[in-house]
């Protein structure tokens, strides 16, 4: 919020009796407001810009030549999940902020779920030295599916209520359809609520359309990040809510969107930008909201609209216009330069007046704060894990059985539910590696009771061997998916010896494994050391056979309980959009 003082200085040093701090000489402004391109000069002041008149004429204590390059506003993604890029908000900051992303809405329902309120304060200690901005968006779902999993901690309406009050929350996170459509008294008291302090409430609406969508839409929904298809997209802006078109590393929907943008010729105001969930390396070498706008570009996108996506449009719909989001007097001075404007790489950021980045790098390191130690002993195993712990037991004794399988489509986290004749031995479901059908399983992390839930997935292709990470949305127990049920024990117990983290294992050993100790989620470590590491994880999943590009990413997701069609979770293989728990065996009819 602005104060008398700080307004006061701003009109004054335009007025020219103060100097500025610095002038930016010799622009050319990509003025998201107008929609023009003009040379001129930028001032600033006490993190603020005070003019952007070509004819202005002030004082500067410093001045920099930006020998005609683009100054663009700085990125916002409209939506994300810090904790998937394993990165502390510290370490993150050199692999976001070079690339010109200068403010993040963060749900912070991964940390929410693993620690509660007392988790997302941890996680808020260091925001006054980030060199970007973090605005909360307040996770709705914790748990996200109430009585088919286990979690760390709960976030009822009274809590979500006193978050929401919090200077950085701007919005209630992702709600996902369950919750509207089956009438859930708790989140409707959690929109409600929000509606009353004139926030927004974000959507999750994956796979809804029709009246179901108008349903959801009617609650007080105000976007969604989950299309995958021109359809989705035209059908979600029908009824009033504002589309997020996500590039994470799974969920690739750049290409699919702007191309039905573009082809349909679409008023592109309701529109904005984000990753929802993308690796670090993902981001250091493709780009992270700037990739989203130069492939816009490329895909024949109009320049101005791509920027106006991913700057003003998210600040107008967080209701923030007056602060981000554009390059205008008054506003906090978020600016990048870059030399084209229709390929988004910054030779410089500045996040509220300072230069905090160029050519492609930090010019301050922002190191990782001291989180206390109990956040850091998170995983806690009730009972032994061994190669029984992940049996999949059968009604019949040999032969064969139908079984639900969960079926991955590659780029994307929706799944498709198929059904599969697998063999039965003494009682056991049998995994089918020719098939490409292997176990999954899910092994509650808290404590509490000990649940392993098992299920079978087609998509990772691994030959041999088997994987485990301690993030699995939304519980963020332990998944593990594997060829051999020795190799998946082998994967959990590392993740826990570790206290959260990623292994791989064969032959009963493992070969690499990497600690994420910050809530089972997050490192301590810096962005390249733990980039470096899950380079060599990701060698060694293809090693095993697996050919995704994020394996782990992907694993992350497989077992979520609010996309369709199938999710598994610690109690068993969840029904999706029936919102149940159902037996892994189809039931037979006679």
């Amino acid at each position: 919020m602005r104060t008398f003082e700080e307004i006061k200085n701003t009109i004054e040093t335009g007025l020219g009796k103060h100097p500025c701090d610095l002038k930016l000489e010799r622009v050319k402004l990509v003025n998201v407001f107008s929609g023009e391109v003009y040379p001129t000069n930028i001032y600033i002041k006490n993190k603020r810009i005070v003019s952007i008149d070509p004819d202005a004429v002030l004082e500067a204590e410093r001045v920099l030549d930006c020998k005609g390059q683009y100054a663009l506003p700085g990125l916002i993604d409209a939506h994300m999940h810090f904790e998937s890029t394993m990165l502390s908000p510290e370490a993150l900051a050199s692999v976001v902020v070079p690339q010109g992303t200068t403010t993040l809405c963060a749900d912070l329902m991964e940390i929410a779920n693993v620690a509660g309120e007392q988790g997302l304060r941890a996680m808020l200690q260091s925001m006054n030295r980030l060199p970007y901005r973090m605005l909360i968006e307040v996770s709705s779902r914790v748990p996200t599916a109430p009585g088919l999993e286990t979690t760390g901690a709960v976030l009822g309406a009274k809590e979500v209520a006193d978050i929401m009050d919090w200077d950085e929350s701007v919005s209630l996170g992702e709600l996902d359809p369950s919750k509207i459509l089956f009438v859930k008294d708790e989140y409707l008291h959690k929109i409600a609520d929000t509606l009353s302090r004139r926030k927004l409430v974000n959507g999750h609406a994956i796979g809804r359309l029709g009246q179901e969508l108008n349903v959801y839409a009617s609650s007080g929904i105000s976007d969604d990040h989950e299309c995958v298809n021109t359809n989705e997209m035209l059908e979600r802006l029908k009824v009033g809510m504002k589309v997020f078109i996500r590039e994470g590393s799974s969920e690739r929907n750049v290409d699919e969107l702007v191309k039905g943008i573009v082809d349909n010729q679409l008023d592109t105001s309701n529109i904005m930008f984000c990753t929802d969930d993308k690796h670090a390396r993902e981001i250091q070498v493709e780009g992270h909201i700037n990739y989203n706008v130069s492939r816009a570009v490329e895909l024949g996108l109009d320049p101005i609209k791509a920027i106006q996506i991913a700057t003003v449009n998210t600040a107008k719909h967080f209701r923030m216009e007056d602060e981000i989001g554009s390059i205008t007097p008054g506003r906090l001075a978020d600016i990048l330069l870059v030399e084209d404007w229709r390929i988004v790489k910054p030779t410089m950021v500045i996040f509220e007046g300072k230069v905090v980045a160029a050519d492609g790098e930090l010019l301050e390191e922002c190191r990782v704060s001291n989180y206390p130690q109990w956040i850091k002993n998170t995983v806690i195993l009730k009972n032994k894990i061994t190669s029984d712990s992940f049996m999949a037991a059968s009604k019949n004794t040999d032969g064969t059985t139908d079984i639900h399988v969960i079926d991955m489509i590659p780029r994307q986290i929706i799944n498709h539910r198929i059904i599969k004749e697998m063999k039965v031995k003494n009682g056991v479901i049998l995994t089918d590696v020719e098939q490409d059908i292997l176990k999954l399983a899910v092994v509650e992390r808290y404590g509490k009771n000990g649940n392993v839930g098992v299920g079978f997935v087609r998509g990772f292709q691994l030959k041999k061997g088997a994987l485990a990470y301690s993030m699995s949305h939304d519980h963020h127990n332990i998944v593990a998916v594997g060829t051999n049920d020795e190799d998946m024990a082998a994967a959990v117990n590392e993740v826990a010896r570790l206290n959260g983290g990623l292994a791989v294992a064969c032959d009963g050993g493992i070969l690499n494994s990497m600690e994420l100790p910050i809530g089972g989620l997050m490192s301590e470590k810096t962005a390249e050391e733990v980039m470096a590491q899950l380079d060599i994880l990701n060698g060694d999943a293809k090693i095993l056979g697996c050919e995704m590009e994020a394996p782990f990413m992907s694993l992350s997701f497989i077992s979520l309980p609010t996309v369709p069609d199938l999710g598994l979770t610690d109690k068993g293989l969840v029904d999706v959009l029936e919102h149940k728990l159902i037996e892994l065996e189809v039931e037979q009819v006679d």
